[in-house]
């Protein structure tokens, strides 16, 4: 007789009642959390790990009996590292869920082994709209760059900023931006002056600005990654133009904006999240993260708080279950009050609901802030259909 057979026959002979389901009750959560912690893009990384982290220290870490543990491996956002990541989690590792992924690429490549493990996927940063597509298994918990950048065209075209010439990093991102802006520019009726790449690496955006003079703009949409937000304004400022530059959340980061100077001061731009959003919830979310880590958080820390949120809660409907396609049902439709305010999943897209907020760069209690002077409520991806597609 098997000792696990005789341990059951002396329970039962003993009068005690072994729980369906206790040991894996018991069992640790294991979540995979795939971020680029170095090269480029670490300050993403850094920013949805500490958000994370800080959501379990302020809710606790232990749901119906089992312990959930993070387990974070670094890709530097390079798509093979991020391949080989998400296979070690998931044969290695045991995770119930993966999680993070700070960029488009790392995101759409890690999809098909959520699929083939039937694990959900909570896509914290990446942006691009077609990610959702790429796996039945993915949720996104940021939002996408379509959100902002057609809400800004919209209030654009409606405000007096008829001919807008647009430049960007080239770069996937970028060229995303300068599409979904450029076809909702247009369709509410404005003017595109020209279009104008400036390269990734190393990018002088001074003779751009020169040419730029010439098209007459009432505006100048701008994409590059945050990391270049400063070198920009200052080539912008130095080269006398005088029209309204604007942009989505990345251009002004609260991760970076506090350290950017004056000449960011007067940018518009559209996105999900600010550091001054005046809730409580978001007041203490800010206060919690700056006494936790020294500085306010960015858009990449509330999607990574929001996200681990969505996870949690998925947890606790299923009261602790890690059946994938419990905790994906668990997530769709989901909706609570995050500090960047009201959230839904949309049961349909597996894509954020939310408000889009205008904000204006000023300063305010000394430091250079977003301050939301609009809001578009409930907003959805707009590149998609009644049916979820696009």
């Amino acid at each position: 007789m098997s000792r696990c057979v005789l341990l059951g026959v002396l329970a039962a002979s003993l009068g005690f009642a072994v729980a369906p389901g206790r040991a894996q009750e018991q069992e640790i959560i294991r979540i995979g959390l795939i971020l680029p912690m170095t090269g480029p893009e670490a300050a993403t990384g850094e920013q949805i790990d500490n958000a994370v982290r800080l959501y379990l220290e302020q809710n606790g870490d232990t749901i119906d009996g089992r312990k959930i543990e993070i387990v974070l491996r670094d890709d530097r956002a390079v798509p093979d590292e991020t391949r080989q990541a998400a296979k070690e989690l998931i044969a290695d590792d045991k995770v119930a869920l993966l999680a993070g992924f700070g960029t488009s690429p790392a995101a759409a490549i890690a999809a098909p082994l959520a699929t083939e493990a039937a694990i959900p996927q909570v896509v914290m940063g990446a942006g691009t709209s077609l990610i959702t597509d790429r796996s039945p298994f993915i949720v996104r918990s940021g939002g996408t760059l379509a959100q902002s950048a057609a809400t800004l065209a919209h209030w654009a075209a409606g405000h007096e900023l008829k001919k807008v010439a647009i430049l960007i990093a080239d770069y996937a991102p970028g060229n995303d931006a300068l599409a979904v802006f450029g076809r909702h520019f247009r369709a509410a009726g404005g003017e595109i002056a020209g279009e104008w790449k400036a390269p990734l690496s190393e990018p002088d955006f001074a003779p751009l600005l020169e040419q730029i003079k010439e098209a007459a703009a009432d505006a100048l949409f701008v994409f590059v990654p945050t990391r270049q937000s400063r070198l920009f304004m200052e080539q912008f400022r130095a080269s006398g133009l005088k029209i309204q530059v604007i942009g989505t959340g990345e251009l002004t980061d609260d991760d970076a904006l506090a350290n950017m100077g004056e000449d960011m001061l007067g940018v518009i731009t559209a996105h999900f999240y600010s550091a001054a959003h005046p809730s409580q919830e978001n007041r203490n979310f800010v206060a919690a993260y700056r006494a936790a880590y020294g500085d306010r958080p960015g858009y990449m820390a509330v999607a990574g708080y929001d996200g681990m949120h969505l996870i949690c809660q998925a947890l606790r409907k299923t009261r602790g279950r890690t059946d994938g396609a419990a905790l994906l049902a668990a997530m769709k439709g989901m909706a609570w009050e995050s500090p960047r305010g009201p959230v839904e999943i949309d049961p349909q897209t597996r894509e954020v609901i939310q408000n889009i907020y205008l904000r204006k760069v000023a300063v305010e209690r000394g430091e250079n802030r977003n301050i939301e002077f609009a809001t578009v409520a409930h907003v959805k991806d707009p590149d998609r259909d009644e049916g979820g597609h696009r």
